[in-house]
């Protein structure tokens, strides 16, 4: 194990012991303010109509108390459809953390071929940041764009939106928080970059209105 593993490894530790040892003590229940039900997340988004789909309940007992939307969003015009999950967490004091798709994918038999951290300008003039990776499943090639959103706040990284939790924890006795996922298809001799202004595009409309769902 090298050196700036185990530094890493230990920061991590600690994060999880702190979070735990906070999130106990102040027991009480989260002041999250109320929001819309993420089923009324807009079905026409960037010209595309959605249709749900129905979450195992296997999948639903991993992933523990909250509110899930899945749905896809086919193109009209015959492009690859961009598949879009949504998890809310109104609280995440009893070890009900946001599930990390670093974690949960690579469990469904995918893997990362490139990742990188960098924002999208939405339709409101505002930045958000996001993760995006290639995942690579045999043959099958996807584009994906997370990030966990969190009174108003968007961070692409897990261990940063932890030490945002406890923050939010101690000041306003918040926990809440929610990950976007959206995921489009790169299809047999497409650019990774036709599939990237793809799911940009869309995520560029849909972020500013999840402050509906996901409250600020």
């Amino acid at each position: 194990m090298n050196k700036s593993f185990d530094i890493r490894f230990w920061l991590v530790a600690i994060l999880f012991v702190a979070t735990a040892g906070l999130l106990y003590a102040r027991s009480d229940r989260d002041n999250a303010p109320s929001s819309e039900p993420l089923d009324q997340v807009p079905r026409i988004i960037f010209g595309r109509n959605g249709y749900d789909l129905r979450i195992d309940p296997d999948v639903l007992e991993v992933l523990g108390p909250g509110q899930y939307l899945e749905r896809v969003y086919p193109d009209p015009q015959g492009s690859p459809p961009i598949d879009l999950f949504i998890g809310y967490f109104p609280s995440q004091r009893t070890g009900n953390l946001i599930h990390t798709p670093k974690h949960c994918l690579p469990a469904a038999g995918w893997s990362f071929s490139s990742s990188n951290y960098t924002s999208v300008l939405a339709t409101d003039g505002k930045r958000y940041n996001v993760g995006e990776y290639v995942i690579v499943r045999g043959a099958a090639r996807d584009f994906v764009i997370y990030w966990y959103h969190a009174h108003g706040r968007s961070v692409a990284d897990e261990y940063r939106a932890r030490f945002y939790m406890v923050a939010d924890a101690i000041r306003s006795n918040r926990t809440d928080g929610g990950l976007i996922r959206v995921i489009t298809p790169i299809v047999s001799n497409e650019e990774v970059a036709s599939a990237r202004a793809r799911a940009t595009a869309f995520v560029a409309e849909l972020a500013p209105q999840l402050h509906r769902y996901i409250p600020d």
